[in-house]
């Protein structure tokens, strides 16, 4: 099953690591998990904070132990299809967190959700298109995206993962719909 996942993290920085990470599964299953940092993390970007809102006290205070949350990770989501709308950086939180809990880094894979938009397109898409499927769906896809920008960005974890499942059925929609 495809599963949308976003992290919220301490910076930008090559130190940063996750502060929340949630997912939405294709079905609506959703969870979301505050992460406690682990004694190392120290990294800490003011900024970051002001554009998710959680402070490390915060995360000290209501965080799960980074321990627990890689868990739950691995026991929820291996073998699903997992997608992120930031590969490059949602990828190296995770492997940051599993690192931290002694887990193999590259036991979750991330793809980039644009994929899973593409597969949506071209799946939904009439039979008996008089055009090139490739070509629809990019279109599809160009749109469905336009539509999710005019939209603010929340900037936490769960939110913005239910953004990228409701692109990703809003280009299957699109496709069934689809008129040249």
């Amino acid at each position: 099953m495809r599963v949308f996942l976003d992290f919220e993290a301490s910076s930008l920085s090559d130190d940063s690591y996750p502060v929340e990470v949630g997912w939405v599964f294709e079905d609506g299953t959703e969870e979301a998990h505050l992460i406690r940092p682990a004694p190392a993390w120290t990294d800490w970007d003011p900024t970051a904070e002001a554009v998710h809102g959680l402070s490390r006290a915060t995360l000290e205070a209501e965080g799960e132990p980074h321990e627990a949350v890689a868990s739950r990770m691995l026991d929820r989501l291996a073998g699903h299809e997992l997608y992120a709308s930031s590969p490059s950086w949602d990828g190296k939180w995770m492997s940051v967190l599993l690192r931290a809990a002694g887990l193999p880094r590259h036991a979750l894979r991330l793809r980039d959700s644009e994929l899973a938009f593409v597969e949506a397109a071209r799946a939904g898409l009439p039979q008996n298109l008089s055009e090139e499927p490739a070509q629809a769906a990019a279109l599809i896809v160009a749109q469905a995206l336009r539509e999710r920008e005019a939209r603010p960005v929340a900037h936490r974890a769960l939110a913005d993962a239910q953004e990228e499942r409701r692109t990703w059925l809003r280009a299957a929609s699109l496709a069934a719909a689809w008129k040249p």
